[in-house]
Order: structure tokens, then sequence, then C-alpha cells
């Protein structure tokens, strides 16, 4: 397949099309390490018109195509398969803040601007966009867009569904969709938008979205608090919401395994431990003091039994880094089998009972390393310890799915609630997933991609 590179050179410039392993190394691992691709090449083009340009050579030339952003998918759904056969379409250079529209409270900015460099936009804007990942230096809005990313403000602001007014898209024939609207208010049809936002990147090539941004918060309180169990967690999410509505912006669980990994690295970084600590945050306008003193009001009057509150930017910033940096502890402390599942709010004390339970009596000793977004459902629950020696961790992967897994079905919840589903769980979403939204999605993508050339080998 090497004739092809000449005219793909063509469209994107010869020094943006990588061949060379040097320089296709940084785009053919996923971030976890565990899947490797061999690409025909990497195409880094910098405009729509040349995306669209390769999706009508790639479909003239039958060449499967994998769209990649900042290549922080935790479940390989932007790596290439090794078949050599594969393009893939990198979006680094697709980075432009097209516009910014204060009075509108929008942002328009393509596929591969850094979720951080679009914060940083609307913040110079005096506008918020509240996303935020602990990748968000590296990861991008396509990626995001395309696995519905969430992160930490989902309980008040909702998931890239809920922050997308409109996307320009380049399908699967390179025709340009353009849905860029800055509406919100649309009752002209079917809103075709939500069709790639979630898809990764197997009904079209997402180039471009307008956002929702909103009024920059002034005053935040943030706390730490500790509690003895998963059902005294949830009231408390209860009662936080019944008191302050949607100030709330932030609700967070770590259990005292993940407190104790804390404590392993960074020893003294935490003031309390607990069988659960919770991450508390408030936003608003108006100033710290008001806000502060009024959650403080409030966690007096509840009675709650360990607690800190920020009393400035910079405790603020420490509280949250004990959360943030749970993951790359995690990593450091050795490998996981990990799970980005969703069930009810209501349901996480059942879920973390009957999960833990039912992995107890498969492994004892187990060891499982529990965090997350309490206040929207998702958890991630990962499984760091099996057997003496853990030796078998991996090859006990598929049972402990299974367990949890079945746990999150009985609950009515998600295997993917943030992460995606890419080459990780697709043969779980076949297994749990209502067979007739399957045959719904599997219509769509014949309906857009006939070919099957868009980002192949992935779960749809």
């Amino acid at each position: 397949m090497t004739d092809l590179l000449a005219p793909l050179a063509a469209i994107v410039g010869a020094a943006n099309l990588l061949t060379a392993p040097h320089d296709i190394a940084p785009f053919i691992t996923d971030y976890r390490g565990r899947y490797h691709g061999a690409p025909l090449a990497v195409a880094l083009p910098a405009s729509r018109d040349e995306v669209a340009a390769l999706v009508r050579f790639c479909a003239a030339h039958r060449i499967a195509i994998v769209p990649q952003g900042g290549n922080t998918s935790t479940c390989g759904a932007a790596t290439p398969d090794g078949s050599g056969r594969q393009l893939l379409i990198a979006f680094r250079r697709l980075n432009r803040i097209r516009a910014v529209d204060a009075a509108n409270q929008t942002i328009t900015v393509e596929a591969g601007c850094t979720l951080a460099a679009v914060q940083a936009a609307a913040a110079d804007a005096g506008l918020l966009f509240p996303l935020s990942l602990a990748s968000e230096g590296s990861c991008q809005i396509g990626g995001n867009l395309s696995t519905n990313a969430g992160g930490l403000a989902v309980l008040r602001f909702g998931t890239m569904r809920e922050l997308t007014l409109g996307l320009e898209v380049v399908l699967p024939d390179g025709q340009l969709l353009d849905a860029l609207t800055a509406l919100r208010k649309d009752t002209s049809g079917l809103d075709v938008k939500q069709l790639f936002i979630g898809a990764e990147g197997q009904l079209g090539l997402i180039t471009a979205a307008t956002l929702k941004l909103f009024p920059q918060p002034t005053a935040h309180a943030t706390a730490l608090l500790g509690v003895a169990g998963a059902d005294e967690a949830i009231a408390t999410l209860n009662a936080l919401q019944a008191a302050f509505g949607d100030r709330l912006t932030s609700f967070e669980m770590m259990s005292e395994v993940c407190q104790q990994l804390l404590d392993k690295y960074q020893p003294g970084a935490l003031p309390f431990t607990a069988p659960w600590a919770l991450l508390v945050e408030l936003s608003d306008s108006g100033d710290n003091t008001s806000l502060q003193e009024r959650l403080l009001q409030w966690l007096a009057a509840r009675g709650l039994g360990d607690g800190v509150l920020a009393q400035n930017d910079s405790e603020r910033a420490r509280l949250w880094q004990l959360r943030e940096q749970m993951s790359e502890l995690q990593k450091r402390d050795g490998p996981s089998i990990k799970h980005d599942i969703g069930v009810p709010t209501s349901a996480i004390p059942a879920f973390l009972d009957a999960c833990g339970a039912a992995l107890q009596a498969a492994f004892p000793g187990v060891r499982i390393v529990a965090f997350g977004h309490a206040g929207d459902g998702n958890l991630h629950y990962n499984i760091s310890h099996t057997r003496p020696g853990n030796a078998e961790l991996f090859a006990d992967e598929d049972a402990v799915n299974a367990i949890v897994y079945e746990q999150v079905h009985r609950l009515r919840g998600t295997l993917a609630a943030e992460h995606g589903v890419g080459q990780l769980k697709g043969h779980w979403l076949q297994r749990y997933k209502d067979p007739a939204a399957l045959a719904v999605m599997r219509a769509v993508k014949q309906a857009l991609d006939p070919q099957h050339i868009m980002n192949p080998g992935k779960w749809l």
C-alpha cells in the first residue's frame, strides 16, 4: 500500500504524513500501554478541508481510518490494529479557537484543542468551561466529545452531551456536516450532533464544536469530610443538595484503601483517615468567606466527626490534589483491573456491598481501590490484588469483570460511565447492552458508514 502514501502526503504536506518508526511511535500505543498498532501512516491535518480530503481518499480506496486526539484513551479506542492498512488521523494541528461569543456564552473550537486551552480561552473572556479532567493538559476536545467525557463537575454541569451546542463533522464519505450551531433551542428535527458524541469516531470525524460557557464562580467552599460508610456518604450528598442546590459542584468519594495509598506515597498529606473520605465543593458568585461560613455552619449542625475546610486557594488546591492524583498513585503502586462503572447514586451503597462480597468470596483477600464522582454515580472501581503474590492478576481479569459487570447490570447501571468502550469492553457491551439499542446503533453505523472504514475493530 506504499503507493498510497504520495497522494496522502499531497493532502497534508510531506512533513505531516508520518511513516518512520520513531515518528509514529507516540501514536501507536495506548495510554495504558495495553494496545499496540502498526498504521499505514499517521496524518496530521491542519484544517477541516484536509480532513475531508483524507476521508474522501480513504473511502475511494477502502482504507480504514483511526482518529486520535491526545492519545489519553484508557480503553484502546484510538489505537490502530497491527495490519499496517489503517490510516491514523491525529488532530493536534487542528487546534484553533475559532470564536468566543461572551454575550451568548459560547466558544467554538477545533477538535485538536486541548481541554486546558479551551478552559484558558474561556477564562480570558471572564467565563468558565466546566469540564475538568486529570488529563486536561493533553486530552483534546475531539476525544472528550467522542467518549462523552464527564469529570469532576458533572453533578452541576453535566457531561459533554450537555455542554455541546453544535458540531462540525466529516462523514465517512468525506461530506461535511455543518451542525455548528450556537442555539440553545432548536426544534427543527432530530438533534443529529448527538449521534457523534460518544461514538468514538465510528460514525464520522468531529472537526469542531460549539460549547456552552458559564459565569466564572468567584467563591468556593471546599471540604474534606470523613464518614463511617457509603450509606452515610450518600445521605450527606442528599443533605448537601437539599441545603445548597446547584451550588454543589462536586462530590467525590475515596475509600480507606485509597487513603492508605495516599499515606504510603505522601505521608502526612491526609489530615485524617476514615472508612470513606468525601471531597465536597460548593461554588457561587460573591466571596469565599460568606460561602465558606455557610458550609461551616451546615457541617457544625450536621455533626460530622472528621472534616477539614479549606481556608484559602492553596489549601483548596491541596485538597483537590489528594483526589486528582489517585490514578497516578495507583499506577505507581502496581497494575490493576480497572472499571469505570456507573450506577444510580442511590444504588452506590448496594453496589459496593454486593460487589465487594462477591469478589471476596471468589478471591479471598481481594484489594479493591474505589473512588470517583459519587455525585453522578460514576465510580472508578479497580481491583489491584486477587491472589497471594498477585502474579495471576490479569489471568483473573475475565472472572473479576464478570462479577463487577453483573452487579452493575443488576442495578441498571453502565459498564462505561465516562471512559468509553473502545477495544477493551466491546464484548461486554454485547452481553449487557439492550439488544434493541445495539440494533439501532448498528443500523446507524450501516447507514452512515456502509464500507465500515471508520475506526474498525471497536465496539460497533
